[in-house]
């Protein structure tokens, strides 16, 4: 299906989140994480687990491995601030070691750009983290507005940065469409009252994405460039 035919009208905006949509970052968080808890002198935790805790920012990421590695017990906020603390040191020294964009990102991004259609990403990552790893994949000049986890008081699944990034991009959210891979995108494209696609291949918290509402689920970016006859 094309991105018109699902607007039914002229699509204006795309509004892409980051982690588990554009980039498969789960092998560099995984192996932050697991050298954040043997510094801590917990046992690591192995990127299968860790694929299941993506999604809802980094702060919620530490927790669920920290409570992992306590046997269910839930950190104090002093705590999850030190792991946190530690987390950040070393995913900023190993985030783009083995990650990679998803396959056909990088020509479904292009195909829009070349078609006039203004991007952004809207992602729960802290700001630290996305404005290097779009620089670093290349995707600045295709996704000019960044609004990351940190950049408003709230983040989603709260409508308001896919709005802000609607502002920035000066598209009406009613000519825009939000392609994410968990339920805070959805959630987060409802109440901005845009519709949403997700893929199937990201992270979601361990729930499949299927039982979330998407208006539609893809396996690839380039599903969505088949024109409308």
């Amino acid at each position: 299906m094309s991105l018109h035919r699902l607007l039914g009208r002229e699509v204006r905006g795309l509004l892409f989140d980051l982690d588990g949509t554009l980039l498969d970052s789960a092998p560099d968080l995984a192996q932050a994480i697991d050298r954040m808890l043997v510094e801590l002198g917990l046992a690591p935790a192995g990127e299968a687990r860790v694929r299941q805790w993506v999604g809802n920012g980094s702060r919620q990421l530490v927790e669920r491995a920290l409570v992992f590695a306590n046997d269910g017990k839930a950190p104090g906020v002093d705590d999850t601030d030190a792991a946190q603390a530690i987390f950040f040191a070393h995913y900023r020294a190993c985030m783009t070691e083995r990650s990679r964009l998803y396959d056909g990102v990088r020509a479904a991004l292009d195909h829009w750009h070349r078609a006039g259609i203004a991007m952004a990403c809207v992602t729960n990552k802290p700001a630290r983290f996305t404005d290097p790893l779009l620089d670093f994949y290349e995707l600045r000049a295709l996704l000019p507005v960044a609004i990351s986890g940190d950049s408003l008081a709230v983040r989603k699944p709260d409508p308001a940065p896919l709005l802000e990034a609607c502002r920035q991009l000066q598209v009406d959210p009613a000519a825009t469409v939000m392609i994410g891979d968990s339920r805070n995108d959805v959630l987060a494209a409802r109440g901005a009252g845009m519709p949403v696609v997700c893929v199937r291949y990201g992270y979601n918290h361990g729930r499949p994405i299927a039982d979330e509402g998407a208006d539609l689920l893809i396996n690839s970016l380039l599903e969505l460039l088949h024109e409308p006859h």
